[in-house]
């Protein structure tokens, strides 16, 4: 008897393997650490960070952009520069800065006041770097024939 699956099913079981074999390099120390070096210097930011559930936010968020940039790293292997490739996401991008954004204006509960544009600032340049980090390893990876 022959098993049939879709091609979607398939597609999905590869994305599913790659991102497995990304998320290897990563660990939850450089995640606590970057959380802490971009955020911890915010007055707002680090009082919200006491709380775990923020903490893991950022965390979710770092990695979706990581997954992001390892994905979208096919492109730059292939010759497109790091500034098309980032166009060519900018809309993924956008939201996961804007979700970080919205959860810590909310756990915030309207005390941001001022601070809130910096903070939209610090949103992007967290995702940047991870989707910057994630662009690296998943360059790194097909040169290395390991995707």
């Amino acid at each position: 008897m022959n098993v049939i699956t879709t091609f979607t099913e398939k597609k999905r079981e590869k994305q599913i393997k790659y991102e497995k074999s990304v998320l290897r390099e990563i660990s939850i120390k450089t995640l606590k650490e970057k959380v802490q070096q971009l955020f911890g210097s915010s007055r707002f930011v680090a009082g919200l960070l006491m709380n775990n559930g923020i903490e893991e936010a950022c965390y979710d968020v770092a990695i979706e952009a990581y997954l992001l940039g390892a994905h979208f790293s096919r492109f730059g292997f292939y010759g497109e520069t790091i500034e098309t490739v980032k166009y060519r996401c900018r809309n993924e991008e956008q939201h996961l800065i804007d979700t970080l954004y919205h959860f810590f204006l909310y756990w915030g509960s309207g005390e941001e006041g001022i601070m809130s544009e910096s903070l939209y600032y610090l949103c992007g340049d967290y995702v940047s770097y991870w989707w910057m980090e994630g662009f690296q390893k998943g360059e790194r990876r097909h040169r290395l024939r390991l995707h």
